[in-house]
């Protein structure tokens, strides 16, 4: 399976004047599934940058024995086998050769059960458990670090290896969800743009002040296969990792509730509704659908609207009243020129509008805001090295 490598960073970003969709890479292609079958890619990935260990075979035969329920006391005793191989050689293959080991004892039990049909569904659940003790690569949780067996994001995982997040670590879950649907698998495209919709959403929750995430970092996730989805899995499993195959994550980059004050988190809460927002910027530009952009101007003035009145309501502490009046000032002057722009006659009008949103989006009144509240106070920055607003990068899809 072939997994091109992505053409550069989706920055995380926060409301003021970035506009994201026609800036960042979306994955593309059959991405990971978590469930115990031999081929489990990453979501948007790079290149590996070390030499991995070699896989041991008797591994992968005992994980394929199982995997098709064929003479599953062979796969029993393959898996056993490649265990002990794996510690003496220091190979890879542990996470193939457990889960070889767990569906050929299901096979078995259900071979002397003569279980039939939802059984095999009821299990699911079980089967994950076990290998979760196993550091499989579907086994991750909210929160988890690991490193991948080969360094990498990209291509295949069999395994990972979860480790704390306050060292180096090649990737950190950051949420997970269940994807709803019948028994027949809704297609490769379908499913990754639920994960890719759904996990650029969720980030927020994760690391809520977007300015304290690196520019190298992306978001990447694993999905279910059309042979797992068969079985009952419908999760997806969202992660943050670092675009430079080289340099990994340091330190988890978890910043919510847990780690933030009662004022950090409600100003983050309010600029995130626009930055919610801005991330689901049409895909076309307005010379090719001008109604999908008023739209979407639409929910940008109802989400800076919005935004205005969370930043104005709360009681902020003495500092932080003078500039985040002024935040909620610029976010009215912005709001209005989207309210403009959703109105507009035809695209040259549109174009005006958004001109004058660019215009408004400078991010000296947010720095001011957030060295009062003690947040962080370096904008992203884009690729050419500019940056507005309370958010991430200057630029946009649209070609202005």
């Amino acid at each position: 399976m072939s997994i091109p490598p992505p053409p550069g960073p989706h920055q995380p970003q926060e409301p003021q004047g970035s506009y994201p969709q026609g800036q960042y890479p979306y994955p593309q292609g059959p991405y990971a599934a978590p469930g115990p079958y031999p081929y489990q890619p990453w979501g948007q990935g790079y290149r590996p940058y070390n030499s991995p260990a070699p896989v041991n075979g008797v591994a992968i035969a005992s994980l394929v024995l199982g995997i098709l329920c064929f003479v599953p006391a062979v796969g029993l005793v393959l898996g056993l086998v490649a265990l002990s191989q794996i510690r003496r050689k220091g190979e890879r293959g542990k996470g193939m050769a457990v889960t070889g080991v767990v569906l050929s004892s299901f096979g078995l039990a259900l071979w002397a059960a003569g279980l039939a049909g939802g059984a095999a569904l009821d299990a699911w659940s079980g089967l994950k458990g076990a290998a979760r003790d196993n550091g499989s690569a579907y086994s991750l949780a909210k929160g988890e670090c690991f490193d991948a067996p080969s360094g990498s994001l990209a291509g295949v995982a069999y395994d990972v290896d979860r480790v704390p997040c306050a060292g180096r670590h090649d990737g950190e879950v950051f949420a997970a969800f269940k994807m709803t649907g019948g028994p027949g698998y809704p297609g490769d495209d379908k499913v990754t743009d639920l994960a890719d919709a759904r996990c650029y959403a969720l980030r927020y929750d994760y690391a809520m002040d977007a300015w304290a995430v690196p520019d190298d970092v992306d978001v990447y996730y694993l999905t279910p296969t059309p042979q797992s989805w068969k079985q009952g899995d419908r999760e997806v499993t969202c992660l943050f990792g670092n675009t430079d195959e080289k340099s990994g994550l340091n330190g988890s980059l978890r910043n919510d509730a847990r780690t933030l004050d009662a004022e950090q988190v409600a100003y983050l809460k309010a600029v995130n509704t626009e930055n919610a927002t801005l991330d689901r910027q049409p895909l076309d530009s307005p010379d090719d659908d001008l109604q999908a952009s008023r739209r979407w101007a639409s929910r940008m003035s109802a989400a800076l609207t919005e935004e205005a009145r969370m930043l104005r309501d709360h009681p902020w502490p003495a500092g932080a009243k003078t500039p985040i009046a002024k935040v909620a000032e610029e976010v009215g002057a912005r709001q209005e020129e989207w309210a403009r722009a959703a109105k507009a006659g035809d695209t040259d009008a549109f174009y005006e509008h958004y001109d004058r949103v660019m215009a408004l989006s400078a991010p000296k009144g947010a720095v001011t805001a957030r060295k009062a509240l003690g947040l962080a106070t370096t904008p992203p920055s884009s690729e050419n090295g500019s940056s507005r607003g309370d958010g991430g990068t200057g630029g946009s899809e649209f070609e202005v």
